[in-house]
């Protein structure tokens, strides 16, 4: 008797900026295509923003599906082997924002900042004139960054346009332009769409950290630590390989590390 291999479980995360005319609708039909899948997608008038996890066919079956709905063209997925289940349930919600910078009016599909390929990414950030600024939160950075990546010291996305506000001024008038990453993209996208009209050259790692992982074969000359991923899989090293890292060693030391850690059991235990 032949013994069939066991599926293997893998992880998908995606976004895409695209005005939703029916949140509800959209939410009804994204419930409808997970119905195999554990994870979260979080739905706002702005676009979506996901991750779900099972096995490669229905994987496939979603990402084909999902592009073909009316809006979700052109969607990026970027998928990664899992060795621990990265959810317990699947859940797709309604929220003001995909991602909350808390500015209103920012408008992501009106034009960003320019993307700057892997290949190219390295290049640009080895120059003298460039600010590296690390879109995440100061836990992540810590945990793992690009060498000479400057900590913005945010404990949340929507602190992050104060530091951009209190440096602008000194960066335009010593002739720098910007250049900033986070873990897949979106932080940036947004960050980048609001300061499209700063006079100020920005850049954006297209497909963050984890695309430079995956077209990188030796991202570990630019990237020292690991990458903090919001599923139970904690941290990736720089080949998309889950790490030994616990909860604990993500929060221990942060102001507000016990509340993040209790947090985070409870997310865990729910399914998040």
């Amino acid at each position: 008797m032949t013994t069939l291999p066991s599926p293997t479980l893998q992880h998908t995360a995606f976004y895409k900026f695209t005005p939703a005319q029916d949140v509800d609708a959209a939410i009804a039909r994204l419930r409808a295509l997970t119905v195999d899948l554990k994870g979260s997608i979080l739905v706002a008038p702005e676009g979506i923003n996901g991750m779900v996890a099972g096995d490669a066919a229905a994987l496939d079956a979603f990402e084909a599906a999902l592009v073909a709905l009316p809006g979700y063209a052109g969607t990026v997925f970027k998928r990664t082997d899992c060795k621990t289940a990265p959810f317990n349930k699947m859940k797709v919600r309604r929220k003001a924002e995909i991602v909350p910078l808390g500015i209103s009016g920012v408008d992501v599909t009106q034009g960003m900042g320019i993307n700057v390929s892997p290949a190219e990414w390295r290049t640009l950030i080895d120059q003298d004139d460039v600010v590296l600024l690390d879109n995440r939160n100061s836990f992540e950075y810590r945990l793992g960054r690009f060498h000479q990546a400057i900590d913005p010291g945010v404990t949340h996305f929507r602190d992050f346009p104060e530091y951009v506000k209190a440096h602008l001024d000194e960066w335009k008038s010593t002739g720098k332009r910007v250049a900033m990453y986070c873990t897949g993209g979106i932080r940036c996208e947004k960050t980048t769409a609001w300061m499209r009209d700063f006079d100020i050259p920005v850049y954006q790692l297209e497909g963050g950290i984890l695309n430079y992982f995956k077209e990188m074969p030796d991202a570990e000359k630019d990237w020292e630590g690991e990458c903090f991923v919001f599923d139970n899989r904690i941290a990736l090293d720089t080949k998309l390989q889950e790490t030994a890292t616990t909860l604990e060693d993500v929060y221990q030391g942060e102001p507000d590390g016990e509340w993040r850690l209790n947090r985070a059991r409870r997310l865990q235990g729910d399914g998040e």
